[in-house]
């Protein structure tokens, strides 16, 4: 790994910092049970102390966060001594840091060995006291080595045996969690199943600990003589394990773990990664502690949807219709497997309610398919050079004027912008709209620095001449993409109207607005007969169409009445652009889904999300962007972003691949 040169003074300064800012979020976490940010965005705050103390030892102090397990417990509880410390495992993030943690354990002994994984539950790890078989004590991990008894409530998780199958002396551990279903109960009040389990197994009435419904599963048997025991042998006493695999080799820790990622979110409880550990334990014991954690395991954890970085910069970008858009430019940094340099400020009301500056320590999250955000800046980590930033007067691409349109919003009036033409385009050829494979925007900057294209409808007009000369274009994808061109001309009515690019028309209102324009009897058409047709549309005509409102009404009977984009229409007629109708009768099969609304989430196999879209229109349903009380199901494919999570909290009907086919077909 590089890492970014610093000097020994600045380092002593982050590292004061970010110690106090861990210790306040490491006191939410294991004593008030309500951490203000993610899991994922406080790992990211202490791999990077972790980083800047194992490249300046001599700055590491007894109190740093890296020097100890946890905070201290609170005194709701009795305070008792765990028998052997409750160590935590050191974190790794990539497999490459796993293949470095089997370099470091292999110069440390010649002995061959193997691996166990197993699944890191996302809950509350306690420890359980048997002696003779029965259950004596139970506690909190606490500062890792004195936790609170809550025996009383522990003996309410059912799954917990009150009785072991045999009369040993022995100390289990493992973690209380809720399982996702009990969880909907609960999901107004609590922020996730971790912070529910854990102020459930604190309450001081046993009868609202019962009420919760927790389950536990159990990762470590301690015989009483200090030894650990096997995974089997947890089976034997009558406890649950937490779900495993012998792996010979990382090869096969590698798979189980890709394996394990993929089906997380079928999974009917929360984990966070998958813990593998030598999987000999008389080997485990002679390698020992290193700092805090057990040398002989470590928790590889699944790519975060957040993480700490750096805003070195905030620049505007101009989109098509003009809007100008802050983003922040990051540090390079690792969200959700993918490394993130940028990030969405949507605009200045944001900025001011985020508190940001430039040069300030933010968390930054990608969930899904969702465009990496802001979510938080920590204000605490502030050396005093940051710096305060304004929206500009003047637009930064072509230089016009910048007009205020409304509270929030600013904008470049410009219709000649470049950076207006270049964003119309893309979104002119995108997935939403022609759909054309290949010419993204690299294709695009390309046609339009060398002068080949002027708008959309030269698009149409290409050769493969045109393309050969460009860079990354040889005969064969030249062709290739112009046939793909050329089998675009003939494109549904609802895409057609997105690909216009007209202000707040995304496909839900496109779709609405095919439907009155198809009330004119057309069945194949050509652009320039919309013309016709809104020539006959009043602004009123269109604010009665539902879910349209005046706004929208004004912006597309604008657009239609611009002397441009009638222009435009023509060329694109002139281009062979042939427009379909695509919408079905209102028949009985056709109108199945009426009434419905869907939203869709993450990637499937056997279809785009478009081709999605348009079948649950072409049977009734509509489509919607965001879940709300109002939303009947939410499809989620792979990867599903933050809108899955919406509708777990608001208990929505959530649909896999497989069932969303299957009501599609019924």
């Amino acid at each position: 790994m590089a890492y970014v040169k610093i000097s020994k003074k600045s380092a002593e300064e982050r590292i004061k910092k970010l110690k106090k800012l861990i210790n306040k979020y490491s006191y939410q976490y294991h004593v008030l049970d309500n951490m203000e940010i993610s899991d994922a965005a406080w790992d990211s705050l202490k791999k990077e102390l972790a980083d800047l103390e194992n490249r300046f030892p001599e700055l590491v102090t007894p109190d740093s966060p890296t020097q100890r397990v946890s905070g201290k417990p609170l005194d709701k509880f009795e305070k008792v001594n765990h028998e052997a410390p409750m160590l935590s495992l050191a974190d790794a993030f990539s497999f490459e840091e796993i293949e470095e943690w089997e370099g470091r354990l292999k110069k440390l002994t010649s002995e061959k060995f193997g691996y166990f994984a197993q699944l890191k539950m996302d809950g509350l790890a306690v420890s359980l006291v048997y002696r003779r078989g029965m259950f004596t004590r139970g506690a909190t991990r606490g500062n890792g080595w004195v936790g609170e008894n809550i025996t009383q409530n522990l003996k309410t998780v059912e799954s917990i045996p009150l009785r072991l199958r045999e009369d040993i002396d022995c100390e289990i551990r493992g973690e209380i969690y809720i399982t996702k279903k009990n969880f909907k109960k609960f999901a107004k009040e609590y922020a996730n199943p971790r912070n529910l389990a854990a102020g459930s197994v604190r309450q001081l009435d046993p009868k609202i600990t019962v009420s919760r419904k927790l389950s536990f599963m159990a990762w470590q048997l301690v015989s009483a003589g200090g030894k650990e025991e096997g995974y089997e042998r947890l089976k034997e006493l009558g406890v649950k394990p937490v779900p495993g695999k012998k792996c010979e080799n990382l090869s096969e820790v590698k798979k189980y773990f890709e394996n394990i990622r993929k089906e997380r979110e079928k999974l009917d409880y929360e984990i966070d990664g998958v813990v593998v550990s030598v999987n000999d334990n008389n080997l485990a014991d002679k390698l020992g502690v290193r700092g805090k954690s057990p040398r002989a395991a470590v928790a590889w954890k699944f790519p975060s949807k957040e993480a700490t970085t750096t805003v070195e910069d905030i620049k505007i970008q101009v989109g098509r219709t003009g809007v100008l858009t802050p983003v922040a430019v990051l540090k390079p940094v690792n969200i959700a497997g993918v490394t993130v340099s940028r990030a969405t400020l949507h605009n200045e009301d944001e900025i001011r309610r985020l508190g940001l500056k430039i040069g300030d320590t933010a968390i930054v999250g990608r969930a899904g398919d969702v465009i990496p955000d802001v979510k938080k800046t920590l204000k605490e980590l502030r050396t005093g050079k940051e710096k305060n930033f304004k929206m500009p007067k003047n637009c930064p691409v072509c230089g016009e004027k910048v007009v205020k349109d409304g509270e929030i919003i600013y904008k470049c009036v410009n219709k000649n912008c470049p950076s207006r033409k270049r964003r119309s385009l893309y979104y002119f050829v995108s997935k939403a709209a022609f759909d054309i494979d290949g010419l993204g925007p690299k294709a695009i900057n390309a046609l339009l620095n060398n002068g080949l294209v002027q708008d959309a409808a030269d698009i149409f007009e290409l050769k493969e001449g045109d393309f050969i000369p460009l860079e990354r274009f040889a005969e064969k994808s030249a062709g290739n993409l112009v046939k793909a061109i050329s089998d675009k001309r003939k494109i549904s009515l609802p895409r057609f109207i997105v690909s216009l690019g007209i202000a707040h028309v995304g496909d839900q209102t496109a779709n609405l607005l095919s439907q009155v324009i198809l009330n004119f009897q057309f069945s194949i058409f050509k652009p320039n007969d919309l013309l016709k047709v809104f020539d006959k549309i009043t602004k009123d005509n269109l604010e009665n169409v539902h879910d349209i409102g005046p706004k929208v009404a004004e912006s597309i009977y604008n657009w239609f009445k611009d002397k441009r984009n009638r222009q435009f229409l023509e060329k694109l007629t002139g281009s062979g652009i042939v427009i379909e109708k695509t919408l079905r009768q209102n028949s009985g099969q056709a109108r199945k889904l009426s009434g419905k609304r869907f939203v869709l989430t993450g990637t499937m196999s056997s279809m785009s999300r478009e081709e999605a879209k348009e079948k649950v229109r072409e049977l009734g349903g509509e489509v919607s962007s965001s879940v709300s009380k109002e939303t009947d199901f939410v499809v989620a494919g792979e990867n599903p972003g933050s809108k899955f999570e919406k509708a777990k909290k608001l208990g929505v009907e959530i649909l896999n691949e497989r069932q969303f086919l299957k009501k599609l077909s019924e």
